[in-house]
């Protein structure tokens, strides 16, 4: 599809490409998808583009939102959520599933449906199941719309940390040590489950990191430190995911590089590095989105760690078949860099580390945010 303006129709003047900002969903990570949403509706330039905020709520409806973006942001510790934003507590939109007509319409019970016009892509915000895990990318390759991000096979395998880890071994990129405890596990044996972790344990030491294996944001993580703490940390990993994901402790520098989709394939950003928060015994939540930790942009590498880490961060991209955007976080070790995971759709407020790399590396926020909506708008629907 043309990035120039569209044409409306005979003897009408062309009008802008549109784009439908998704944001907010049924993960854990809500609150944080609209934080994001806010700042790239900031960012999108509206002498481009025209704009659709719609809001998924915790509960999965699709709200027509507000277009404020100021009231999308973080205040007084407080996180903003979809049903703050709606115009409607009733009210839903609905994307046709039909690649022939891309009229979003939007209802309320006793109302005449009123649409909303074309939508020419889509920028998902959404992080999380239901989201960035490829069931949002498949609505849309079923609508035929256009989409900011990986596809749905990168965005599940990217989803989920077992699976992800699987994919990056078998294309010879080294990663810590790991068990998975399945649901099933849990429930058909758990002493031989909780075993399982206690034998891993006295394989790599404490402590351990117990986390879901397909959530983000640090959610729902636990470290622990002994074997007291570790049925509390499965209840609290278990009440994100039934399927939990156990590492063990890595001793090591944590070091972030940023992909971006170019006309002539992925490129890496300058890398990053989490120095170890003060008041926290991790980058858990709190460290990343309300004291907002600052991370050290370039991080301070030897010329040729940092084209090490480059390599490596555009050989996950390609190893998981993203497209668009990818923030790859390492550990670096006294053997080497060890690929912790990826994000197919990363934390992408200004502060956030990804859009802090691409700054460094020449590319201003706004100009990011328009650079992935092009990438989308010139991408074909269809098998990705």
């Amino acid at each position: 599809m043309s990035t120039e303006n569209l044409p409306q129709s005979p003897g009408q003047p062309p009008r802008k490409p549109r784009v439908a900002v998704v944001f907010g969903g049924r993960s854990s990570e809500h609150t944080i998808s609209v934080v994001t949403a806010g700042a790239v509706l900031k960012a999108i330039d509206r002498t481009k583009y025209d704009v659709l905020p719609i809001g998924i709520t915790q509960d999965g409806r699709w709200a027509l939102t507000a277009d404020e973006p100021e009231r999308m942001a973080i205040t007084d510790r407080q996180l903003p959520s979809v049903d703050q934003l709606a115009e409607s507590a009733e009210g839903g939109v609905v994307l046709p599933v039909d690649p022939a007509n891309r009229e979003v319409v939007y209802s309320e019970p006793g109302s005449v449906p009123k649409a909303l016009g074309e939508v020419d892509v889509v920028f998902p915000v959404l992080h999380g199941p239901y989201g960035e895990d490829g069931t949002l990318q498949g609505l849309l390759e079923l609508s035929g719309v256009p989409y900011v991000g990986a596809g749905v096979l990168a965005s599940a395998v990217g989803q989920d940390k077992e699976y992800m880890k699987r994919v990056f071994t078998s294309f010879g990129l080294a990663v810590g040590p790991y068990v998975v405890i399945r649901p099933r596990e849990w429930q058909q044996d758990e002493p031989a489950a909780r075993k399982k972790i206690v034998d891993f344990a006295g394989e790599h030491g404490w402590p351990l990191f117990v986390k879901p294996a397909r959530a983000g944001s640090s959610i729902g993580i636990t470290k622990v430190d002994d074997l007291s703490g570790l049925d509390e940390a499965i209840a609290e990993a278990q009440r994100h995911d039934p399927k939990i994901l156990v590492e063990a402790a890595v001793r090591g520098r944590e070091i972030e590089c940023g992909v971006l989709e170019f006309e002539d394939g992925p490129r890496a950003s300058v890398p990053a590095e989490i120095p170890p928060p003060d008041a926290h015994a991790y980058y858990d939540f709190e460290a990343k989105y309300i004291d907002s930790t600052p991370g050290m942009v370039p991080a301070p590498l030897t010329p040729e760690q940092t084209a090490e880490v480059q390599k490596l961060a555009v050989d996950a991209f390609e190893a998981t078949s993203c497209e668009g955007l990818v923030r790859a976080d390492f550990f670096l070790t006294e053997n080497g860099f060890l690929i912790n995971e990826i994000n197919t759709l990363p934390g992408f407020t200004p502060i956030s580390m990804y859009p802090q790399m691409w700054q460094a590396s020449g590319i201003t926020y706004p100009e990011l945010v328009d650079r992935l909506i092009q990438a989308a708008l010139r991408r074909s629907t269809g098998l990705r």
